[in-house]
C-alpha cells in the first residue's frame, strides 16, 4: 500500500473517532472555510466564523468544537453561553486580533469622543465589549452607513476601513491593524496571475489592499466568493484569500477551476488544528474558551445590533 493510501485510511479512522466522539458528548463541530481539509470534511458545519456561530447557537448541542481561532470561539461563547465551547489548540490565534486590545481602544475612544465605534467580527471578545456595533467582511458597508452621524472609528482592519470609506460617505477614523497575509497580497501578484489564466476572473477579499481591490473583478467576503461562481459563465478564478478556501470552493464546483493568487496567502494559526487534536480535546474536555459574562454582555451587543445587516 503506497503512502497516500495509508494517509486516506489513517485520514479515515481519525475522522470516524471524531464523529463517535461528537455524537457520545452531544456535540457540533464547526470548521471555517480556512481550515485544513480533512478538518472541514469531518465537521458538522463549514462557512465564515459569525455564520458558524449563529448556526451552532441554534442546535441543540451542548457543546461546540470551533477548529478555527480564539476570537471564533470567543464569538460562539458570547452567543452561546449556556454550551460548552472548545477550541481544540489554545495557541490558535489571529494576528488581526491581536493588533487590538480593550485599554488601547479605550484610549482611543477618548481621543474621539461621541464618536461611534464599528469592529470587525475578527477582533478579541473584550474588544467587541467596547464597541457600538459590529461588522462582517460582508455586511460592513451596510453596517457603517447605518451609523448615525458623519464619523465612524473602525477597527482592527485598516483595509476594511478603507473599503468601506470608498463605498460610504463617512469619515473613517481608521485603526494600524490589517491581516498580514491578505495585506501581502500586491497588485504584482495579481498580474502574475493573470498573466498565467488571462480570461480568469480574479475574486479578492476586503481585507485585501485597496489597490488589489481594484485590480478584482469583484471584492467579496469567504461565503461570498463561495456562492458567486454559481452566477458566473466563468470557468476560472483567480482567488485573492486564504488558500484554505480552495477546498470548498472546488467541491462546491467540481467543473471550474481556482487559482490561488499567491501562495503567501496560507496562514499558519488557520492550519494548526489536526483530527488528533479534536479528538485530544473531546475525550478530555480540554481547551475550553469561556467568556465572562461582564465582557459577554456588551459584546453579545454590539454583536445582535450586526444581525440585522447579515443577508
Amino acid at each position: 500500500m503506497d503512502a497516500k493510501a495509508t494517509n486516506q485510511e489513517e485520514t479515515a479512522r481519525l475522522t470516524e473517532r471524531v464523529r463517535q466522539l461528537l455524537k457520545e458528548k452531544n456535540a457540533v463541530m464547526l470548521a471555517h472555510n480556512y481550515q485544513p481539509p480533512e478538518i472541514q470534511d469531518a465537521a458538522d458545519m463549514c462557512g465564515d466564523s459569525l455564520e458558524l456561530s449563529i448556526k451552532a447557537s441554534k442546535t441543540g448541542a451542548q457543546v461546540i468544537v470551533f477548529a478555527g481561532v480564539h476570537f471564533m470561539a470567543e464569538t460562539a461563547s458570547i452567543l452561546s453561553p449556556q454550551k460548552t465551547v472548545i477550541l481544540p489548540r489554545e495557541n490558535a490565534g489571529c494576528p488581526m486580533a491581536d493588533m487590538i486590545d480593550p485599554q488601547s481602544l479605550a484610549k482611543r475612544k477618548e481621543e474621539l469622543p461621541g464618536v461611534p465605534v464599528v469592529t470587525y467580527v475578527n477582533s478579541p471578545a473584550a474588544v467587541k465589549a467596547l464597541t457600538d456595533v459590529c461588522c462582517t467582511s460582508a455586511n460592513v458597508v451596510k453596517v457603517v452607513s447605518s451609523i448615525e452621524g458623519s464619523e465612524v472609528l473602525m477597527a482592527p482592519d485598516k483595509n476594511l476601513a478603507m473599503f468601506a470609506s470608498r463605498q460610504t460617505d463617512k469619515k473613517i477614523h481608521i485603526w494600524e491593524g490589517c491581516c498580514p497575509y491578505h495585506d501581502a497580497l500586491t497588485p504584482q501578484d495579481i498580474l502574475a496571475a493573470k498573466e498565467k489564466y488571462p480570461n480568469a476572473v480574479v475574486m479578492a477579499h476586503p481585507e485585501c489592499r485597496p489597490e488589489v481591490i481594484d485590480m478584482a473583478d469583484v471584492a467579496l467576503s469567504t461565503s461570498g466568493m463561495l456562492a458567486y461562481p454559481d452566477a458566473s459563465d466563468a470557468e476560472v478564478f483567480i482567488v485573492g484569500t486564504e488558500v484554505g478556501i480552495l477546498h470548498p470552493l472546488k467541491k462546491r464546483h467540481p467543473n471550474k477551476t481556482f487559482i490561488p493568487a499567491s501562495e503567501k496567502l496560507l496562514c499558519q494559526d488557520m492550519k494548526r488544528i489536526t483530527l488528533q487534536d479534536v479528538i485530544r480535546s473531546l475525550e478530555n474536555m480540554t481547551g475550553v474558551v469561556k467568556v465572562p459574562e461582564e465582557i459577554r454582555v456588551p459584546a453579545l451587543s454590539a454583536v445582535e445590533k450586526m444581525t440585522q445587516y447579515i443577508n
